[in-house]
């Protein structure tokens, strides 16, 4: 058995049975190897960096590790700001990067470069086998590493010190046709430890004191069942509960407890923290800005507010402790279920940053995916414009590496066939990555893209304020905005294969969004929105 047929066999016995591809030369017996094991479904993507997105969203709404398969290491770098985004949100995903063939890597050929560095960039477990036999275990390792939280089974063992749970397998040509390979058995990935008692026990009695705490939660604890946990604390005891910005996997809408996700300006989240006397991390990082800002501070957390650690970040089961930590301080409380809200009539007015969101929420159907992406157009509005929408689940930009959203809604509605997903994209994000339409097209998936075209970097004009560089002047604003030539993106989508329409009122976004959700297959609105 040559080398890439049993990777491939690794993969499908380690339960990974999608790869999305963009292969070269040296992946070509990987490629081959499809033809055999049908269970493998093989997803081509026209740009790595929908690829390693798709990957991303895929594994977020299964849990379960997807594959890529790049090209050398110029098809590495070109998936690493999607692979940067899938690191902060702990998705588990196993990059297979082929290579030159050992004999030919002395030649320095054009394509030759430091994959192994390129790749601990963004991933916590790196390896390159170096015979056939390898391959076998050091992909079950690949796989273990990924759905392990980022923490391989053996502290010594492929670790690169980057968090995340990105694995990557960088694999010579030659390894992979060479013979003398075996698939690997399944390799048992670490299980989450549980928080130790006496330290839910001390988090319970500051949550039951006098002095006012808010409890900030993260990864699995979004959840149903980490979320209720969360409200009945907060019932019983007054704690604040928050959680990040736009975090990798949110569910929200009507019969789910609510939570308050931070703002995205440091401002905002000094007002959510000004009264808090004690902060309490449950799988979640201390607020701190995106960016550095002139006679700002970098940590958002107010002075004289203490942070505890209650649950690390990776490695423990976060859920299990929330719920531990309700049934001390509210063991017989109910979780507080918002009541489905009524939504108000759709008036036909031209859109605007303000109204837009209320369309969408109106009209979003239940056990929805929404990938936002919508960036400044969403970042005050989408929020309270579907806190009573049916129960949905959110997919947020948890890196702030654009060029997410479609590639994330791709992989998330392969993951899940019977749902309806939604992209909510900013249009010059969307630019980075808008050949996964075609991919959408090819697959015929149920996805919805709505371009919140503002015809402009709206975000990076607060941001040039905001650093002290003042208003735009001409040369500046040239940078910032997206007209002259205005961007067709229905042109665009209907040479990809995607049905596209256009809005510029909330009436016509109404009717064409009811109408790409009643119909199979992907649909595009470019949402025009008035400037403000």
């Amino acid at each position: 058995m040559n080398g890439a047929e049993a990777l491939l066999r690794t993969l499908l016995d380690n339960d990974v049975n999608i790869c999305f591809a963009n292969p070269g030369t040296s992946e070509m017996q990987f490629v081959a190897a499809l033809d055999r094991h049908p269970a493998m479904r093989g997803v081509l993507c026209l740009f790595e960096g929908v690829a390693t997105g798709a990957a991303d969203g895929y594994a977020r709404m299964t849990g379960r590790p997807a594959a890529t398969l790049l090209h050398l290491g110029p098809g590495l770098g070109n998936g690493l700001a999607n692979l940067h985004n899938a690191r902060r949100a702990h998705t588990p995903v196993v990059n297979v990067v082929g290579d030159h063939a050992r004999s030919h890597k002395k030649l320095d050929s054009p394509l030759e470069s430091d994959i192994d560095a390129v790749a601990r960039t963004v991933s916590s477990w790196v390896r390159r086998p170096t015979t056939p036999a390898d391959i076998g275990p050091d992909t079950a390792a690949a796989v273990a590493a990924a759905v392990s939280a980022g923490l391989p089974e053996d502290p010594d063992e492929g670790r690169t010190g980057t968090s995340g749970a990105v694995s990557t397998l960088v694999i010579p040509a030659d390894i992979s046709w060479e013979q003398g390979a075996s698939p690997a058995p399944r390799r048992t990935a670490r299980p989450l430890r549980t928080v130790p008692y006496i330290d839910v026990e001390a988090t319970a009695i500051l949550l039951a004191g006098p002095e006012p705490v808010a409890l900030l939660i993260d990864g699995a604890a979004l959840g149903e069942d980490g979320l209720q946990a969360a409200a009945r604390i907060e019932k019983a005891t007054g704690t604040r509960l928050l959680c990040p910005t736009w975090p990798a996997r949110l569910r929200r809408g009507s019969g789910v407890p609510a939570i308050q996700p931070l703002g995205y300006r440091a401002e905002t989240v000094g007002a959510q923290l000004a009264d808090v006397d004690h902060l309490v991390l449950a799988g979640a990082r201390q607020p701190v800005a995106s960016f550095a800002y002139p006679g700002r501070p970098g940590r958002l957390t107010p002075p004289g507010t203490v942070v505890h650690h209650f649950v690390p970040q990776a490695g423990f089961d976060v859920v299990e402790a929330l719920q531990l930590l309700a049934d001390l301080v509210a063991p017989d409380t109910p979780p507080p279920l918002p009541a489905p809200e009524v939504p108000l009539p759709i008036t036909d007015e031209p859109l605007r940053t303000e109204n837009w969101a209320q369309v969408i929420g109106a009209l979003l159907p239940g056990e929805a995916i929404v990938v936002d992406e919508s960036i400044t157009e969403g970042m005050d509005t989408l929020a309270p414009a579907t806190a009573g929408s049916a129960s949905h689940d959110v997919l947020g930009l948890t890196g702030l590496a654009i060029g997410q959203g479609i590639p994330v809604a791709l992989g998330a509605a392969l993951a899940c066939p019977d749902r309806q997903v939604i992209c909510l994209q900013a249009d010059g994000s969307a630019l980075y990555t808008i050949s996964g339409l075609w991919t959408q097209a090819r697959e015929q998936l149920d996805v919805t893209t709505v371009i919140l075209n503002n015809r402009s970097y709206a975000i990076l004009r607060a941001e040039l304020e905001r650093v002290g560089g003042g208003q735009a002047g001409r040369a500046a604003g040239a940078l910032l905005d997206l007209g002259r030539p205005d961007i067709d993106f229905t042109a665009i989508a209907a040479g990809m294969g995607v049905t596209a329409t256009r809005a510029e009122t909330t009436a016509e976004l109404a009717a064409q969004f009811a109408a790409a959700l009643a119909e199979p297959g992907p649909h595009l609105i470019d949402a025009v929105l008035r400037p403000a």
